[in-house]
């Protein structure tokens, strides 16, 4: 499996599909994706095969950027544009894993802050809470809103 990544695999025979089946938004999202990866596997010093975790990080940030651009279009009234960021997002969602509510996310905080005994160290405690928490939520939650939710609880 090391440096193997059967995701890709699986985006690369779904865009297979996808052109054959003549579905414009899966194939051009789904290229648009890969070629995101080949460039993550190209950008460090040497070429590297990103793994599934690594694929799945350059899913989750392309899906985000999607989604703030839906939103920016939607600002500005272009619900067409909007609509087909929207799209090329949910094409992505097949691909990551389930998306955890927020509720989810603060109980899961609040938990992990319990079981690192953190609660009296205050903002101190930031990294360690991140640290036992990021296991649990990457690629499944907004690392932002994970920290904003940390920082809130800590400072309680």
């Amino acid at each position: 499996m090391a440096g193997m990544s059967d995701l890709k695999d699986r985006l690369r025979a779904d865009l297979t599909t996808a052109i054959k089946a003549r579905d414009d938004v899966r194939s051009s999202t789904l290229r648009m994706v890969l070629t995101a990866i080949t460039n993550a596997e190209v950008a460090g010093k040497e070429q590297r095969e990103l793994s599934d975790d690594d694929v799945v990080g350059v899913l989750t940030s392309e899906a985000k950027k999607r989604r703030e651009a839906a939103q920016a279009f939607d600002d500005g009234g272009r619900v067409e544009m909007a609509a087909k960021e929207r799209a090329e997002a949910a094409v992505l969602a097949d691909y990551l894993p389930e998306q955890l509510d927020e509720d989810t996310v603060r109980a899961l905080v609040t938990e992990t802050i319990a079981a690192t005994g953190a609660a009296d160290e205050g903002m101190r405690a930031m990294g360690k809470v991140m640290g036992a928490l990021q296991p649990k939520v990457k690629g499944r939650a907004d690392g932002a809103f994970v920290a904003a939710e940390v920082k809130r609880q800590l400072a309680g």
